[in-house]
């Protein structure tokens, strides 16, 4: 019963840190005024610079699910890309129904979900790279 539970963590743990930490930095930075306040658009080196903290987020949230899963690190950090993946796609099918251009410009809706599987699987391969070499399970 641990295996499955501690495995759950681990991909549990990764999304907290892929999101929670994006989430509190957007919160940051409007309260910084670095971000404007909504309505207000955010220009576009704005949104350079959001995603790229995404990407170093999903990087860590990567590395935290491989290194906290119980055995088979990779195919933890897979299914956690997977949750990245259709989280990134169901903001952008968001994105388009309210109306696109709008919100913002249309490469950081499609940069989110594309940056999920090689953001996730670089963290991953940085834990596993850290691990005893018996314990490289990928």
């Amino acid at each position: 019963m641990r295996a499955p539970l501690a495995s759950l963590g681990a991909i549990v743990a990764g999304v907290a840190v892929t999101a929670l930490t994006a989430t509190l930095v957007d919160m940051a930075m409007r309260a910084a005024g670095v971000f404007p306040s909504p309505p207000q658009a955010m220009s576009g080196p704005l949104f350079v610079l959001a995603a790229a903290y995404r990407a170093v987020f999903t990087v860590a949230g990567g590395y935290v699910t491989a290194r906290l899963a119980p055995d088979r690190p990779m195919r933890h950090a897979w299914i956690l890309a997977g949750i990245g993946l259709a989280a990134g796609l169901a903001g952008m099918a968001a994105y388009y129904a309210a109306g696109g251009g709008r919100l913002g410009p249309a490469w950081y809706a499609l940069a989110i979900p594309l940056e999920a599987l090689p953001c996730v699987w670089l963290g991953a391969r940085l834990a596993v790279s850290r691990r005893t070499p018996d314990a490289r399970l990928a």
